[in-house]
């Protein structure tokens, strides 16, 4: 049986232009959270920064988050990020259990 992959995304606007993130955001959440095997979607705006956001991605297996990279949906905003993004996101994958 596969484990969950969690991600924590770590993501940074040009200067002003955070609510563009979130407005992408908002267009493809729907979208992401009826893909199977999509777990969690939140986008969170760090405080006091409106211009850095954390993306927490919860998926049932790496085949799902796989399949979720390669949805057209994904390319086209990947592609697109670049004209509001200060540079690429930091995508961190956690372990799969928490630590005790």
């Amino acid at each position: 049986m596969s484990q969950p992959i969690r991600l924590v995304i770590l993501i940074t606007a040009l200067p002003g232009r955070g609510q563009e993130q979130i407005d992408a955001y908002e267009r493809l959440a729907p979208i992401v959270r009826a893909e199977d095997g999509c777990l969690q979607y939140d986008l969170h705006q760090v405080s006091g920064d409106p211009d850095r956001f954390v993306l927490i991605e919860e998926w049932s297996s790496k085949s799902a988050l796989a399949a979720h990279d390669a949805t057209p949906h994904m390319i086209e905003a990947d592609a697109a990020s670049p004209a509001f993004r200060a540079g690429p996101a930091d995508v961190i994958e956690l372990v799969a259990e928490p630590l005790a």
